[in-house]
């Protein structure tokens, strides 16, 4: 008879709806994370029956129902699961009663769709860069935009000691412009506009993949089963890399 299946640490936690892989690698690394009461690696397989704790508290794989929600992130507010760290933090303004998570980030002080979930394993899906989900944004600049830079934009920018994939970009008003990406590097289209010698006054996100922003400031609704279903058919033959999602 075989013997029972054992799971990489990180990959435990994510399918137990605790955080995402990514989160999971930096409690391992913090010696946040114990089994069976040693701090593992981040190699470290569990086995059934294992006593997995992270700050002390028990972890068990969740049988609760997945939750996955879009939510319209106002200026201000954080996206973070550091509840205790950060006061304007994205868990607590929304405030569910199940434990969740963010799917990416968007900085402080960018608005618009963020996903939040208990599906460790979806995380990584769109989050992982080979993929190239489309995310798309509405940005509102310092100054008119002069001739030349949506092209420039839109060709790639040096930024972060690398070039900026090609991107669909036009414009929508004198300072105004839309971009749909493909990757996500840290404050991407602001370290984009400020190359180009701009300055980023407003940030929306307005699209991730096939989910539209379309509820009020500061609200959330559930993903319906349709996004869902088109959702895990974008992600299904997911690569093994990723990179982070914050290119407000």
């Amino acid at each position: 008879m075989a013997e029972p299946e054992s799971t990489r640490i990180n990959k435990y936690l994510s399918e137990a709806g605790y955080c995402s892989r990514r989160a999971a690698d930096r409690l391992i690394a913090e010696n946040r994370v114990t089994i069976n009461g040693q701090v593992p690696s981040v190699g470290t397989k569990v086995a059934p029956g294992d006593d997995v704790r992270v700050d002390g508290r028990s972890i068990h794989e969740s049988t609760e129902p997945r939750i996955y929600i879009a939510f319209h992130k106002p200026v201000g507010i954080v996206c973070t699961t550091d509840t205790e760290g950060e006061p304007d933090n994205i868990i607590d303004f929304i405030g569910h009663p199940q434990r969740i998570f963010p799917i990416g980030r968007l900085d402080k002080m960018s608005e618009g769709l963020i996903f939040l979930t208990n599906d460790g394993d979806i995380v990584n899906k769109i989050l992982r860069a080979r993929n190239k989900h489309e995310k798309q944004y509405r940005v509102k600049l310092n100054f008119p935009i002069r001739p030349g830079f949506l092209e420039s934009m839109a060709a790639g920018v040096p930024i972060l000691d690398t070039v900026t994939r090609p991107c669909r970009v036009r414009q929508i008003s004198e300072k105004s412009f839309e971009i749909v990406l493909t990757q996500g590097l840290n404050r991407q289209i602001r370290r984009m506009c400020e190359a180009l010698d701009y300055r980023v006054a407003r940030l929306k996100r307005v699209r991730i993949m096939n989910v539209r922003l379309d509820v009020p400031i500061g609200r959330w609704r559930a993903l319906t089963e349709d996004e869902l279903a088109e959702i895990h058919r974008m992600t299904r033959d997911s690569a093994k890399t990723w990179e982070g999602d914050s290119p407000s």
